[in-house]
């Protein structure tokens, strides 16, 4: 926004700042379509091994054996019901069981042994290197950005959901930079690579320049008006009053679509609890900021656990995240939004089957989870691996070769948004040598 504009607009809001989200929003249509991803990134790379466990007894031999000291009892699984599974049984860690009434509605999948790929990769080729592989693997940083990314031979410099949102939302559209919003700061997958740049917000509620009027006559307000009508020389100082005065501009917007929630769901008080709250506050003034479509990025530390705390942390981890999301899908419901909004985990990557002697070493593939009511139901995506070192699926150590690719989850979840498969193929250029539909999503 230009900077004369940003004073004008910034001081009629000052007096009205419903006047400037009504301008930015005008002639905005009905939104009948409209739909949001929300990705929540697990950082550390999730052992989830411990998150979805096979309850029949051969495989949980498997399963108990290698991880003697890790290893869940049977009877304190939480038992889910998922179609597409060939009969077998699966149950998920304890402290996920505020999630169970999720995979009873039909609002909850399991997408089994996903990771990034290249090309479909079997243990011989993986042996043999016969097949190209992605960079970097069981590296935190690179495999977050590979995730991200879906860009697996090279340093990511975008996302797949910026990338995707940039092909469905037309540049130029009504306030297009709220299409892409971070409450948990920066982050790789939001990025386009034709411009967008994610907006981030605090899950607080706080925006940043809250406590500047444009039209005030205290000390602060006059000296930042002052320094925002200033012209400089210099491209650097010129670029922070401008990056300056967009945040406010985006405070101002942003506080007013926000002033007007009745969002009632409870949400825990917990570090992702807030960020979803927020999130979900958002969604409920899509309306008023005009938009159709929007991706969010919230995301939970702490799965890095090589060490013996892995029990207890993950105990907390897990309870916090059924918690916040359990929230989160109540919220929707109250916003007749369940079958638009998709929300799924994603992190580094999976970690080995057998323990260490106290947690868990990297690894490569790992189950992840998908909510919302637009899912096919309940359902394991893709196939869950064998349960044995030096098995069919190990590429070593336990270490599990993905058997579904980032690439198949991406493309599923950017036709559900609406890009069409010339877009797709844009998005996932690697998508080409995987099956496209997984059955995630429905089709009505």
């Amino acid at each position: 926004m230009k900077r004369r504009h940003l004073l004008q607009v910034g001081a009629a809001a000052a007096l009205n700042p419903w006047a400037q989200l009504q301008a930015l929003a005008a002639n905005t249509t009905a939104i009948n379509d409209y739909k949001a991803l929300v990705c929540l990134f697990l950082f550390g790379g999730n052992d989830s091994n411990n998150l979805v466990v096979p309850t029949d007894a051969g495989p949980y031999g498997q399963y108990q054996r290698a991880r003697p000291n890790l290893a869940l009892a049977r009877e304190q699984l939480v038992p889910i019901t998922l179609a597409n599974t060939g009969g077998a049984s699966y149950g998920l860690h304890p402290a996920m069981a505020p999630l169970k009434d999720l995979f009873a509605a039909g609002q909850a999948s399991v997408l089994a042994n996903i990771g990034p790929l290249m090309v479909p990769t079997s243990r011989a080729q993986w042996q043999a290197r016969s097949v190209p592989l992605p960079d970097n693997l069981f590296s935190h940083s690179d495999q977050q950005g590979t995730w991200q990314s879906a860009i697996a031979d090279d340093a990511p410099r975008n996302g797949w959901g910026g990338r995707t949102l940039e092909r469905v939302v037309p540049d130029g559209s009504n306030n297009r930079g709220y299409s892409a919003i971070s409450v948990s700061g920066s982050n790789i997958w939001e990025g386009g690579d034709l411009g967008l740049t994610p907006y981030r917000v605090s899950s607080s509620g706080r925006f940043g320049f809250d406590f500047y009027d444009p039209a005030g006559k205290d000390p602060l307000s006059a000296a930042i008006g002052s320094l925002l009508a200033e012209v400089r020389s210099d491209p650097m100082e010129q670029t922070w009053l401008n990056v300056m005065g967009r945040s406010i501009d985006n405070q101002r917007i942003l506080t007013a679509a926000l002033s007007a929630s009745t969002l009632k769901t409870s949400f825990p008080d917990s570090g992702l609890g807030r960020q979803l709250r927020m999130v979900a506050q958002l969604i409920s003034a899509r309306d008023r900021l005009g938009l159709k479509r929007q991706c969010f990025f919230a995301s939970l530390g702490g799965f890095d656990t090589h060490g013996d705390d892995q029990l207890q942390r993950q105990n907390e981890n897990f309870a916090e995240i059924a918690g916040a999301v359990a929230a989160f899908q109540a919220a929707m419901t109250e916003l007749q939004l369940a079958k638009n909004v998709t929300l799924f985990t994603a992190s580094d990557f999976g970690r080995n089957l057998p323990s260490n002697g106290q947690g868990t070493d990297h690894g490569w593939g790992g189950h992840q989870m998908v909510f919302g009511g637009a899912l096919a139901g309940a359902r394991l995506i893709g196939r869950f691996p064998v349960l044995q070192v030096g098995g069919p699926d190990d590429a070593g150590q336990g270490v599990w070769i993905p058997t579904t690719s980032v690439d198949q989850l991406g493309g599923e979840l950017a036709r559900w948004f609406g890009a069409d498969p010339n877009n797709v193929d844009a998005v996932f250029p690697r998508l080409q040598y995987f099956e496209r539909s997984i059955g995630l999503m429905s089709s009505a």
